[in-house]
């Protein structure tokens, strides 16, 4: 048998098997459809759950705890899962989770941000002239940009004001100042000899340090329950470094947006607003991280808080289309604009830009021309759910952007949502 009648009969073979499969290819279709787990909340209107013939099983939420079963099926609801069948032999097992009901409010109020790095963050070096010499001692010493200083001569160093007295000391003294310092995770220590600059007699370090940083952002969500909140759905970075900042302390006011930056392609746009640091403090910071800020608020001060408790989104809800977000782009008046849900990932961890949202809403784009700076942290609604926030801006296409799915900034605000409620099992015969 030569070579083309050997590849002629493989391709009768296959597409024998294709022809014959093809009855079945619904029912395997459906098979492959079936979800390894189900995630949802005791009061969810209906679990819709594919099944292995031509339709799809709707099961109400009221008979997972009030469906009258077999006493097979009364021994085995413990076991959370969802058995399909053929017969008496066990074809799929799918794990049932049922969480207690959750609600939380919406946010979309426009905020002013302080954050107080843990220690002082060094930003750049310059250089001392001193006795005929130029020389940058911090630089000499292996101090680098990004940097965190969180100790000298044993003296821990929370803010600026800190570190002046103990260079003058060590300056006058003519002695070498201990350092301890923070790199990325690691914590390393060096000595550095202060230099007196010939200008004003004083001495330097050769350092450019900052405590502290602001911006505006957009509250997303927060529990009436516990004050907890969530806002912004990325990490603040230092504007020098561009590095995550290691948080002391923060607290967030109200803010005013006076005006917008509308964004073009390649120039994203941003939000302009008016705050003050001595205003009443809105909430605490305890938390940055790449999912956003996190802390206490005093919803006593929080103004236009309208929004009613909604129910959460989880990831696997997402459908593409029609949503809207909740922000801020004139005073402090917080509205409604619609967005288009371009994809969503199913993520069964923890992950940031979980959402591709695309703005539609024609007055939003008139006004900011999409997505723009200071809109990081809207909600975003879909089926009268909070299912996730706005994080970043397309540069290239600013009516366009990410958003980053509720369950995962819950999650970094201590809201715990994955406490069992009620649990049952429901066994369909294929």
């Amino acid at each position: 048998m030569n070579r083309k009648s050997c590849v002629r009969n493989i391709l009768g073979v296959l597409c024998l098997i294709l022809f014959l499969s093809f009855p079945f290819y619904s029912k395997i279709n459906n098979y492959l459809s079936i979800p390894n787990e189900i995630v949802t909340f005791e009061k969810n209107p209906s679990l819709s759950i594919p099944n292995m013939t031509e339709y799809t099983t709707h099961i109400p939420s009221s008979q997972f705890a009030s469906k009258e079963v077999s006493s097979q099926r009364e021994e085995e609801q413990s076991n959370q899962s969802i058995v399909y069948k053929k017969g008496d032999i066990p074809l799929k097992k799918v794990d049932l989770s049922i969480l207690k009901d959750k609600k939380i409010i919406p946010g979309g109020q426009s905020i002013g941000v302080k954050l107080h790095t843990l220690g002082v963050l060094v930003v750049g070096h310059h250089l001392v002239t001193s006795n005929g010499e130029t020389e940058s001692p911090g630089e000499d010493a292996n101090i680098k940009v990004g940097d965190v200083i969180l100790e000298m001569d044993g003296k821990k160093i929370k803010q600026l004001e800190d570190v002046k007295p103990i260079v003058s000391k060590a300056g006058k003294n003519n002695k070498e100042i201990m350092m301890k310092i923070k790199r990325g995770k690691e914590t390393i220590e060096t000595k550095l000899a202060p230099a007196i600059n010939k200008h004003d007699q004083s001495y330097q370090i050769g350092l450019y340090i900052r405590d502290s940083t602001t911006g505006i952002g957009t509250i997303s969500f927060y529990d009436e329950e516990t004050g907890k909140y969530g806002a912004l759905g990325h990490v603040i970075s230092d504007s020098d470094t561009n590095k995550p900042i290691d948080l002391y302390k923060g607290k967030l006011v109200q803010s005013k947006i006076t005006a917008i930056e509308k964004g073009d392609v390649g120039v994203p746009g941003e939000k302009q607003a008016e705050f003050s640091m001595n205003d009443e403090a809105l909430g605490t910071i305890t938390k940055n991280s790449p999912y956003g800020i996190f802390g206490k608020l005093n919803t006593d001060a929080l103004k236009n808080n309208a929004s009613k408790p909604m129910e959460i989104g989880l990831a696997h809800e997402v459908e593409k289309g029609p949503a809207e977000i909740l922000t801020v782009i004139d005073g402090e008046k917080v509205e409604k604009f619609t967005v288009d849900i371009v994809s969503s990932k199913r993520q069964e961890s923890a992950a940031t830009k979980g959402m591709v949202v695309k703005v539609t809403d024609e007055r939003l784009l008139k006004e900011t021309g999409g997505i723009v700076q200071g809109m990081s942290g809207s909600p975003i609604i879909q089926n009268n759910k909070i299912i996730g926030a706005v994080t970043h801006v397309f540069v290239n296409d600013p009516t366009s952007g990410y958003g980053v799915h509720i369950e995962w900034m819950l999650d970094e605000a201590d809201i715990d949502i994955y406490e069992n409620g009620a649990s049952s099992i429901f066994e369909e015969a294929v």
